[in-house]
């Protein structure tokens, strides 16, 4: 199997759980406190809480927060729909626009008051960096950041995504400093702590992949291929393409039957069946953005395999686009 889409698609794994990884308020929950200890060294921050990583669950972030908000329009669908629904109370959030180019807009941040800007280090399904030290040089409010595909440590408060990185539970890891009260132990979620510290520990990418895939796929789609963003401007172990003519579902369905496992953003890891938003809010309209095509690296493959995944993929491409000429 090729498995080229795990940063949006969990890479699960079997794991051990005991009941020393239960909770109970009549012990001393020794082994959890390990976990979080490793936790919060491994990343410095001073403690953590978890969250349901939903509409819900980051609503409720929001208004523990208690501040002026902005919130990147490149960020996990969650964070946008919390975001909606925090307008929707009446409370005000500073959107951050996405450019054309596929990078954040961080003009308003120069002469806008904020406590907190939601902002990760990459923009969702296309994996545009963000640097989030120039963004300290633009505005004093902390930055709140999903670090599940890379870490920053210029990030105040971090977020991981637990079922991005081990595809187990719906929980978020959050690691802060002094922004929250201590969450009653009752509320956290262990489980999801165990796994997404272990997940992490076993993390790993692969960043020769991507210039030899690059050189393949124009060798062989020549024209039908297109750049949305500048691959030289993505994280290293990602690669973000269009395909002209098809809907990304076409092909995603296609090479799935060959084990070949590619996505179209978060939409479709989520279960949304819904194109690329993040493509839409570059300026991009709904039917382009089903040309989307997002890869991301774990294993390292030789320029054989990838020349003949190549070649698999336009095979697949030019029978979907001769089936949809009929």
């Amino acid at each position: 199997m090729y498995k080229l889409n795990f940063l949006l698609y969990p890479n699960v794994q079997n794991y051990h759980i005991t009941k020393d990884d239960s909770l109970n308020v009549l012990s001393n929950n020794d082994t959890f406190y390990s976990l979080k200890k490793e936790f919060l060294l491994k990343y410095n921050f001073n403690d953590l809480k978890t969250i349901d990583f939903s509409k819900a669950g980051v609503l409720g972030l929001f208004l523990d927060l208690k501040g002026k908000i902005a919130v990147s329009k490149g960020e996990s669908e969650a964070i946008i729909q919390a975001a909606q629904e925090y307008e929707k109370l009446g409370l005000e959030i500073t959107w951050l626009e996405l450019k054309k180019d596929g990078s954040v807009d961080l003009s308003i941040l120069e002469h806008r008051k904020l406590d907190y800007i939601f902002i990760s280090s990459y923009v969702m399904d296309t994996f545009v960096k963000t640097e989030l030290k120039n963004i300290k040089k633009l505005n004093s409010a902390k930055i709140i950041s999903n670090c599940s595909a890379n870490f920053d440590e210029v990030c105040d408060i971090a977020i991981f995504d637990c079922y991005k990185l081990c595809g187990y539970t719906s929980s978020a890891i959050v690691l802060y400093n002094d922004e929250f009260e201590e969450q009653n132990i009752a509320n956290i979620d262990s489980i999801a702590v165990k796994l997404t510290l272990q997940a992490l520990k076993e993390q790993k990418f692969n960043t020769t992949n991507k210039e030899i895939f690059i050189k393949e796929l124009q060798e062989v789609f020549k024209d039908d291929l297109y750049f949305f963003v500048d691959y030289k401007t993505t994280l290293d172990y990602s690669l973000h393409f269009g395909l002209k003519g098809i809907k990304a579902r076409e092909l995603i369905r296609t090479l799935s039957l060959s084990n070949v496992l590619i996505t179209n953003g978060e939409g479709c890891s989520l279960g949304l069946s819904k194109p690329s938003r993040i493509i839409q809010s570059m300026g991009y309209d709904e039917l382009t953005s089903r040309n989307a095509i997002s890869l991301s690296f774990i294993e390292e493959y030789s320029k054989e395999d990838i020349q003949k995944l190549s070649k698999l993929f336009y095979k697949k491409y030019r029978q979907i686009k001769v089936l949809n000429e009929q």
